[in-house]
């Protein structure tokens, strides 16, 4: 232990990995290196059933006893149980020993920001039968809160959709069997990436390590490599060790050699061991029929809370049941985009922004009238043309499965991290909650709130169908004037605050606009700041363009990226 326990405070990830391989187990690691600290509170998740039933536990045997390394998931200490010293909580071989099955532990690690991240990583291996794990807690706050909450503790941005340890025991040879960011696939079925084709880094955020020789060896390498420079990231060391020796076929084909020349290597399919494009974008194991293992939530732009994001509109994120019962109800409207913006014509940055554009516009209103009503916003699915990426590419990258139009994250377009952000009420007006595009066809969403629904559609206010308005028929849309002003909008829709979701059959007309200047003033500043930028145009020094959330308030507005670089500054600030 003493050869690796000075690392403990700079680089516990390390710990964690070389510990368990040097300890003769075999680990399906997650990594995610996280070094922010956050004060957030903590969410509160329910218990899954299997939980709550006695399922998935892993019960010590009578002829051992329960202690805090082998005590079944989810089963919390005694009331009023004192928190144990930090040494307790050490990595050993005992430690591991205690949860390990057939040899085989599952590790991930991170801090008390990514608690609820954590919590579903456990949730989804739990659910799935899967209870030799542990946690490698990066802080004393997340390792009190997982202890108290039955976790075994010790990126995490991945969640598991299926036991992977059937299909890791198909390669017995493979010393290290690893994710990559290939986006183009290498092969059409199950088995492991074409290594001779993989032309993306290898990721360490899904590993699976065999305690042999050449894996301990290189473990030790890629510690002492990562400890001995702060600023060398860790998966470039790790790509850096791997492709010393790489190239010679290990017999068979599936695997190479690489490293020493020794260490056996198998590359995990994209297309199920999912990288954020394969899985979000171009939704490979879709197209393949194949079913997904993993996704890691890698390439996207709105960090930890675009990560989280991605994972709610893929309904794979456990949340607190407050979620989805927010106090002032749901506002959600059906999007429309007419054929030709989605269909018609070439795949241009013109014709890209032309349907992302069209769309702003309906959520800018929906964003109004939400606000108005103090209501959470239901974002509508997104459409997108071409992807985005950090570099030049000509719409979408070659080789790739994205197909056009695609069904684009939020994060794509929108900075999910600064709609969730506090920002001061007397500059930006009041927070404008929002939720996921696929927030009501999720299982998690109750009946009482899924049953509770107005909808409402739009007409033209001297219309005879306007003005004939039947209260007492519960069956028929409630009908609102297209153009509605904000004292009409809360006049019509205020005696609906109890209902808990009001459906718009279109956003398209549906405010007037504003009553007080300075109100409106606020909400621009807030919501011209929710769109980011699309990227990136090829060969141009500044090849990134700026969505503009009032787009429609310039004449002659085109998608050109800054001329300059005292041009290249959203169109607010």
């Amino acid at each position: 232990m003493a050869a690796w326990c000075s690392a403990e405070s700079t680089k516990p990830v390390f710990v964690g990995i070389y510990g368990a391989v040097l300890g003769g187990f075999a680990v399906s690691a997650l990594f995610f290196l996280l070094s922010s600290f956050s004060t957030l509170s903590a969410p509160t998740l329910p218990l899954p059933a299997a939980a709550l039933a006695g399922a998935n536990l892993s019960a010590p045997t009578p002829a051992q006893p329960e202690t805090m390394y082998n005590r079944p998931i989810w089963k919390p200490p005694p009331r009023r149980a004192r928190m144990p010293s930090p040494r307790a909580f050490r990595l050993t071989r005992d430690m591991v020993a205690a949860r390990a099955r057939d040899g085989v532990i599952v590790v991930t690690f991170g801090n008390y920001a990514f608690l609820d991240f954590i919590l579903t990583w456990v949730r989804h291996l739990t659910d799935l039968g899967v209870d030799n794990l542990l946690v490698g807690a990066m802080d004393t706050k997340l390792l009190r809160e997982l202890y108290f909450r039955g976790v075994p503790v010790f990126d995490t941005d991945m969640v598991w959709l299926k036991n992977p340890l059937p299909y890791l025991a198909r390669y017995p040879d493979a010393d290290l069997l690893t994710s990559s960011d290939q986006v183009i696939p290498t092969v059409t079925d199950d088995s492991l990436e074409n290594w001779r084709e993989v032309t993306g880094a290898f990721n360490i955020g899904i590993f699976h390590w065999r305690p042999t020789e050449p894996a301990k060896r290189l473990a030790k390498d890629w510690k002492d490599l990562v400890i001995s420079d702060d600023k060398l990231w860790d998966q470039n060391a790790f790509n850096d060790l791997v492709r010393k020796n790489f190239g010679q076929p290990v017999q068979g084909g599936d695997l190479v050699y690489s490293y020493d020349g020794k260490l056996k290597l198998g590359v995990l399919p994209a297309s199920i061991f999912c990288s954020g494009h394969t899985y979000f974008v171009q939704g490979m194991y879709k197209q393949l029929h194949l079913e997904p293992y993993a996704v890691h939530t890698t390439f996207q732009y709105a960090g930890t809370e675009g990560k989280r994001h991605r994972l709610r509109e893929a309904m794979l994120f456990f949340d607190q049941p407050s979620y989805y019962d927010s106090p002032g109800g749901f506002l959600s409207f059906k999007p429309n985009i007419p054929k030709s913006l989605l269909l018609d014509g070439a795949h241009t940055v013109e014709s890209h922004f032309e349907l992302v554009n069209y769309q702003l516009k309906q959520i800018r209103t929906a964003l109004a009238v939400a606000s108005l009503l103090k209501r959470t916003l239901v974002m509508p699915p997104l459409w997108c043309r071409l992807d985005r990426m950090w570099f030049g590419h000509p719409g979408i990258l070659e080789g790739t499965m994205t197909r056009q139009p695609f069904l684009c994250p939020m994060d794509h377009v929108f900075e999910v991290h600064v709609m969730l952000k506090d920002l001061p009420k007397e500059e930006f007006g009041p927070h404008i909650d929002f939720r996921e595009y696929s927030f009501l066809e999720n299982p998690s969403l109750p009946k009482e709130v899924k049953d509770s629904l107005l909808d409402v559609q739009l007409c033209d206010e001297h219309s005879s169908r306007c003005s004939a308005v039947d209260e007492t028929d519960k069956h028929r849309p409630f009908l609102l004037p297209r153009n509605s002003t904000e004292e009409k909008l809360l006049d019509l829709l205020s005696p609906y605050k109890d209902v808990k979701i009001i459906q718009f059959s279109s956003m398209v007309d549906a405010f007037g606009g504003f009553a007080d200047a300075a109100v409106e003033k606020k909400f621009r500043n807030r919501v011209k700041r929710y769109v980011g930028l699309w990227c990136c145009v090829e060969f141009r020094d500044i090849g990134h363009i700026y969505y503009d959330m009032y787009w429609d308030e310039k004449p002659g507005w085109k998608p050109h990226p800054p001329e300059t670089r005292e041009q290249d500054h959203p169109p607010w600030s």
